[in-house]
């Protein structure tokens, strides 16, 4: 979008299509994979993803970009949404945390790859043949969805509105904290290749550096899976939240190379204690036909987040800089650690209260 001459806040807004392709897609296809066979939507989901990165090889315009990206987001978020209720619904509770874990941190390892090979494709091939084998990606592990648990038969089941199923599944405080951590987050990221173009940082570069990220995870999601099946689900993700705060400052006292990898790096942590200790959580209190729903609903609140950190990061760059706008992100991550530790409170005063 920069090479079409898009502004900084354009650029933040196609960050903040994309999180509505994730609120929407990911609450949409959780809820209808409770009511049809998950397998057969993941199919559907996938052709779906590769036809609309297609779209891509054409360079269209930033109008058609922004457009896209709302749909692109849209099945995306669905394919990760579906996949991860059908390893919660198949997992004991003592092993959900590790099984959640493989799936995701498998995800991570092909962000990792797929972020370096885009900064090289981008450097060796252009814009064309870099989308050309993005959209051809999607369709490769088609033939192994077959591979998937077996599911039971699909039984019909009430409705339950999906603020309703958060407050019944006592989750509340970890859905708003998600929302604000996710809204530091995307804020903070939406703008960080401008902000390393404008250091002087290369494409090359930032494609390794963006690596760093994923490359944390493929590691870090199984340690903390693995944790969260001995220590707890809270504890996990508690650590997630916190990390959250730390990594914006990274780039406000390191503006260099280094910097930008440590700030990666711990976003890498964050994300996978977090993400990880958050799944298992819902998949715990959560009976198995409403895991589609509830992760769904999960990764809904993270897009929610989304939708506004970008356009706060590009209405704040202006008028503070990059700095001042990597400060603000941390104290919205911040606030989401305080909803974390009062709602910890909560919970506990309510534990500790006499049945009547």
């Amino acid at each position: 979008m920069k090479s079409l001459g898009a502004s900084t806040l354009l650029i933040g807004l196609a960050a903040t299509f994309n999180s509505v392709g994730l609120l929407l897609g990911a609450w949409l296809w959780g809820t209808v994979s409770d009511y049809v066979k998950r397998r057969r939507l993941l199919a559907f989901l996938t052709l779906s993803l590769a036809g609309l990165i297609a779209i891509l090889t054409v360079l269209p315009p930033t109008e058609v970009v922004l457009g896209t990206a709302v749909l692109r987001f849209l099945f995306f978020s669905g394919f990760t949404a579906v996949s991860i209720a059908i390893i919660s619904a198949a997992s004991r509770a003592d092993r959900r945390g590790k099984n959640l874990s493989y799936i995701s941190s498998a995800r991570a390892f092909g962000f990792a790859v797929g972020n370096v090979a885009a900064g090289v494709a981008l450097e060796l091939l252009g814009y064309r043949c870099a989308f050309a084998i993005c959209a051809v990606l999607p369709i490769a592990p088609f033939a192994l969805l077959g591979l998937l648990p077996q599911e039971n038969p699909v039984q019909p089941r009430e409705k339950l509105r999906a603020w309703k199923a958060i407050f019944t599944a006592g989750v509340t405080d970890l859905y708003v904290a998600t929302m604000l951590r996710q809204m530091a987050i995307f804020g903070t990221f939406s703008l960080l290749y401008v902000y390393m173009d404008s250091i002087g940082i290369t494409p090359g570069a930032m494609g390794v550096i963006s690596a760093t990220n994923t490359a944390t995870q493929v590691l870090a999601l199984l340690l903390f899976g693995w944790l969260a099946d001995r220590v707890g689900r809270r504890p996990i993700f508690m650590l997630g939240f916190a990390l959250s705060v730390l990594a914006p400052c990274l780039f406000v006292f390191a503006a260099n190379v280094y910097g930008m990898i440590a700030g990666y790096v711990t976003l890498g942590l964050s994300f996978s204690s977090t993400y990880v200790g958050a799944t298992a959580h819902i998949g715990d209190r959560v009976p198995h036909e409403r895991h589609g729903q509830m992760i769904g609903l999960y990764e809904s609140a993270r897009g929610l987040g989304g939708l506004f950190g970008p356009l706060i990061a590009g209405a704040t760059v202006p008028a503070i800089g990059f700095k001042g706008m990597f400060l603000v992100m941390a104290g919205i991550a911040a606030l989401g650690l305080l909803v974390m530790i009062v709602g910890k409170i909560a919970h506990r005063r309510t534990a500790e209260q006499p049945a009547t």
